[in-house]
């Protein structure tokens, strides 16, 4: 049916996914009842860390097999709204700290230590030519060019 086999190497490996289940929330029963079976909670896992990884939209999902983009994308909001990536997040970085080390003294969190390489002067460049300028905005008033004919506008005569 789907793009992605089993064995992928996408998909959470059982030492890993032992840390991860104990984090996640049990699944509230359906109002009314007996409905399709929810979807296990490793696929849901699998389907979110995929888009996580590879940036595709929620609805390619659909296409790989994994899950369907529905069912990850409501269990990735509700894990997050109970906080289960920032506690496998924090406890991973724990982990870290206690075998690596981490240097808590210097620390930055979604800071930018240069100029974006892209990013223009600091005020924006002036326009270089005439037609660069034609294109900005013109105020409002209708200041700016006249279409040939004096000036007037439609209907009116001369």
């Amino acid at each position: 049916m789907g793009l992605v086999v089993k064995d992928d190497g996408w998909r959470v490996p059982d030492e890993l996914w032992k840390k991860m289940e104990p984090l996640l929330p049990p699944r509230p029963a359906h109002p009314k009842g007996g409905h399709n079976p929810p979807v296990p909670h490793r696929e849901a896992m699998n389907a979110i860390l995929f888009v996580l990884r590879t940036g595709c939209q929620w609805n390619a999902l659909n296409a790989t097999g994994i899950c369907s983009s529905s069912s990850a994308h409501r269990r990735f909001l509700e894990w997050t709204e109970a906080g289960v990536f920032e506690e496998f997040w924090r406890r991973g970085l724990l982990k870290y700290d206690k075998l690596k080390g981490i240097d808590w003294s210097w620390l930055s969190l979604d800071g930018a230590m240069t100029k974006a390489p892209l990013g223009g002067e600091k005020n924006g460049t002036e326009p270089h030519r005439p037609r660069q300028r034609r294109r900005q905005a013109q105020p409002a008033g209708g200041g700016g060019r006249r279409s040939a004919g004096g000036g007037r506008g439609r209907g009116e005569s001369a």
